[in-house]
């Protein structure tokens, strides 16, 4: 058995409104084709899921997985609703392109709204017999990113006390279900690195479902140290995106890209095996740290196509699952030894 469970796929840049991509039955059995063991499901896309119905019905969600063709439903993805909880002025005309109708142009009832999504897709979770919801934190001040003109500390301070108060009815909802919440750790976003994490795990008082999804891409693109990073965090890591990217060195432009598109972008992302994350360490450091749920492919490139770019992701995944031992290699040179004999040993009396 391995310990890290795949390869999975997250169904977000793939469903569509065309076969094989347009309802459950027929996107699974095209990812079942493939390789794939399990898919992330999108909360939001009614082609896949009635999140209502999900969210009361466990014999609903019993046929929703009959419905999978075997393969298993890995989570429930839930980032456009957690993008909506916290939202700065400069992006309300963009955002509420996330929301229903009946609440875009009026930000407070926005909140509400995606505060009950969020909470009907961790009792969908339950009901379906799933342990994490990944998600996003939303963000009040990423475009403080940059300190200048220089920014008063009062105003972080402010920000995370907000967004903590406005996810704490989602944790208490997420803590009833027994359903972690797995913040990506993503630019734009507030939750953007490990420090803006701990701040906002403090601000929540350490709430017990305050996890993270891990996406080595994200990091790597801010000059972090993504294999420190599983180390460090590795206790709160409950989901694992599978992407890649790299960073082109350029004289003309850098990390901040230059409002380029993403193919003209030093840094970009990359299908798996075409970028610069050292996968085989990231998953050696995941089974170190005791990761044991799955590594979902989340394709997002702007050189190859997505059907080559998820064929290909599948079998990438399934080279670099570690089936970890069950003895230490140098056993046999190993013996039962007596206290005398140790301190022989040691040269004490």
């Amino acid at each position: 058995m391995y310990q890290i469970k795949g390869p999975a796929l997250c169904l977000l840049q793939f469903v569509g409104d065309k076969p094989p991509f347009d309802t459950l039955e027929s996107i699974t059995a095209w990812a079942k084709s493939l390789g794939f063991l399990g898919v992330q499901i999108p909360a939001w896309d009614r082609r896949l899921i009635d999140l209502d119905k999900a969210a009361e019905s466990r014999s609903y969600c019993d046929e929703l997985k009959e419905r999978g063709n075997g393969l298993e439903i890995t989570e429930l993805v839930t980032h456009l609703y957690g993008q909506l909880i916290a939202v700065h002025p400069a992006y309300h005309k963009l955002f509420d392109a996330f929301a229903v109708p009946e609440v875009r142009g009026n930000p407070e009832a926005r909140t509400s709204w995606a505060i009950g999504q969020m909470k009907k897709s961790l009792r969908a979770s339950r009901n379906l017999g799933l342990s994490v919801a990944p998600t996003l934190s939303g963000a009040l001040l990423w475009h403080y990113i940059y300190p200048w003109p220089p920014r008063p500390e009062a105003v972080v301070d402010l920000a995370f006390k907000e967004l903590a108060k406005r996810w704490k009815e989602v944790l208490d909802e997420a803590e009833e279900c027994g359903v972690d919440l797995a913040y990506e750790i993503h630019p734009a976003d507030d939750l953007h690195d490990g420090v803006t994490f701990e701040r906002f795990l403090a601000e929540t008082a350490n709430h017990p479902r305050v996890k993270m999804l891990y996406d080595p891409s994200h990091l790597f693109l801010q000059c972090l140290d993504y294999l420190g990073f599983i180390k460090y965090y590795g206790e709160y890591i409950k989901a694992f995106h599978v992407k890649d990217a790299e960073f082109r060195y350029s004289p003309r432009s850098g990390v901040y890209g230059g409002f380029q598109s993403w193919k003209d972008r030093p840094g970009r992302f990359r299908s798996v095996g075409d970028g610069q994350i050292d996968f085989k360490q990231v998953f050696t450091g995941l089974t170190e740290v005791g990761y044991r749920s799955w590594a979902v492919l989340e394709w997002e490139c702007p050189v190859k196509d997505a059907e080559q770019g998820a064929r290909e992701g599948a079998d990438f995944i399934k080279s670099m699952l570690i089936q970890t031992p069950e003895r230490p290699f140098d056993d046999f040179a190993t013996g039962a030894i007596d206290t005398e004999s140790m301190k022989n040993a040691l040269g004490l009396d």
